[in-house]
């Protein structure tokens, strides 16, 4: 039986490049001479460092030009407020990976309600959608994809 998942996931290892070109674009600006600016990948957050919140302001844009060039979806980016304190402004960019339990439950009734006949079944971060024929399933992609999601998802897995 034809199926294929649905999953929300980001390349750690192309966004670990995207943070290293970052990086290597600050040190090559002028306006950053003297900003002391860094972003620092964590495990599940980027943070940006530097002098002032202006200059945190120019990095979230430096950032999303490489991320965008990396071919990473910059929906996974969240950010948080900035903060400011001893001269220091620091900004926590929170990383979407996964697709909530809310969310999957939208999913799994757009499905229902889009009346394809195809079967949809929530298994952990994925979703698991089945039919009987190759058309139903590419419907049912074509479907999710035309609806905004506050996260991208890809669709892996597709099986004859």
């Amino acid at each position: 039986m034809p199926s294929f998942d649905i999953k929300s996931e980001i390349d750690k290892h192309e966004l670990t490049n995207a943070v290293d070109q970052a990086n290597r674009v600050l040190k090559n600006r002028f306006d950053f001479k003297d900003a002391n600016a860094d972003f620092e990948l964590k495990d599940n957050s980027i943070i940006l460092t530097a002098n002032e919140d202006f200059h945190i302001k120019q990095m979230s844009n430096v950032l999303q030009e490489a991320i965008t060039k990396r071919s990473i979806d910059v929906r996974v980016l969240k950010p948080e407020n900035i903060e400011v304190a001893n001269n220091t402004a620091r900004q926590t960019i929170t990383l979407q990976e996964g697709i909530d339990r809310d969310l999957a439950k939208n999913i799994t009734t757009l499905i229902k309600k889009s009346k394809l006949k195809v079967q949809s079944a929530i298994q952990g971060a994925n979703i698991r959608i089945t039919g009987k024929k190759r058309d139903d399933l590419q419907d049912a992609i074509q479907h999710i994809k035309d609806q905004k999601f506050p996260v991208p998802l890809q669709f892996d897995n597709f099986r004859d």
